[in-house]
């Protein structure tokens, strides 16, 4: 009795980082949404223009996440916008928190749903800062 004990302890440590790997949301596939950001000098990035002057300026624009490999809670892909396209890496933490860096900046980033993502977006090149929040949503 005491070795099929053993044999049950053993397997459930066998069990447990398959079970842990198994914890993190599939997030492979196609995402679409429109940001909701400010914009303020004349840095912007490769996704929002940046106005010359230092007043804060509102923008919003179209966006497509597409994840294209997953390993565990380690991703890649790509995120584009009618004016650039650039490819980002991502790791998701055991909380759930999940971490996208790209050419520019770091996204932190929510599932809101199963379908439902928001990306939260910070940047302060030289000459400007954007702050910018996206919901996307999983296509089918």
């Amino acid at each position: 009795m005491r070795k099929l004990g053993l044999i049950c302890a053993f397997t459930g440590l066998i069990a447990l980082p398959a079970l842990a790997d198994s914890a993190f949301p599939d997030l492979r596939g196609t995402w679409k949404g429109n940001s909701e950001s400010i914009i303020m000098g004349g840095g912007g990035n490769s996704h929002h223009p940046g106005a010359p002057d230092s007043k804060p300026e509102l923008h919003s624009a179209s966006f497509t996440l597409k994840i294209d490999m997953q390993d565990g809670r380690r991703f890649s892909g790509t995120f584009a916008s009618p004016r650039a396209s650039e490819m980002i890496i991502g790791v998701i933490s055991r909380t759930g928190a999940i971490y996208i860096a790209d050419d520019d900046g770091y996204t932190a980033a929510t599932l809101l749903a199963p379908n439902l993502l928001e990306l939260c977006y910070l940047n302060a090149p030289n000459k400007g800062r954007v702050a910018s929040c996206t919901e996307l949503a999983k296509q089918p």
